[in-house]
C-alpha cells in the first residue's frame, strides 16, 4: 500500500530544495515528536547515491537508522529512492504561494497505516516550519 501526505511552505522552491537535502537542516527538521531527533545525516545525492539518518529517542531507549538510495534525481522537482526494500517519492512544486511538497512511500507491516502516515506527516511538517523560520516567516 502507498501512503502520501504533503506540507505547503512558504519559501522560494531554491530554498527548499537546499533544507530537504542538506545534512544538517535534516538533523534540525527530521522528528516526529519532541522526544526523538536525528543525531547523524548523510546525503549523496545523485542516482545511485546513498542517504542515511540516524534517529534515536532522547533518553537513549531505542534508535535506528533510515537509509536507501537515490534512483532518480530531478533538481527542484523530484526524488525517488528505495529503503529496505521499498519505495519513496517526494515531489515538489512551486505555486503562487510557495512549494507544495509531497511524499508517497510504501508502507510496512509493523506499525499501522495511521501510525506511519501521522509520523511522516509530523517530520514534513517540521519541515515545512523549518524552513520557514529560516526565511523569517514564522
Amino acid at each position: 500500500m502507498k501512503i502520501t501526505v504533503s506540507t505547503a511552505v512558504v519559501a522560494p522552491i531554491a530554498e527548499v530544495w537546499r533544507a530537504y537535502n542538506s545534512p544538517e537542516d535534516i538533523k534540525i527538521w527530521n522528528t516526529a515528536s519532541p522526544d526523538w531527533h536525528t543525531t547523524a545525516s548523510a546525503v549523496d545525492l545523485r542516482v545511485g547515491g546513498r542517504f542515511s539518518s540516524r534517529m534515536e529517542a532522547k533518553d537513549g531507549s531505542y534508535g535506528f537508522d533510515f537509509a536507501g538510495e537515490y534512483t532518480k534525481v530531478v533538481p527542484h522537482n523530484l526524488i525517488e529512492y528505495t529503503f529496505g526494500g521499498r519505495i519513496g517519492l517526494v515531489e515538489f512544486a512551486e505555486g503562487p504561494s510557495g512549494v507544495t511538497v509531497k511524499v508517497t512511500f510504501d508502507s510496512e507491516s509493523t506499525h499501522s497505516e495511521e501510525q506511519q502516515r501521522s509520523g511522516w506527516q509530523a517530520i514534513l511538517d517540521n519541515f515545512a516550519r523549518h524552513v520557514e523560520a529560516r526565511q523569517g516567516l514564522k
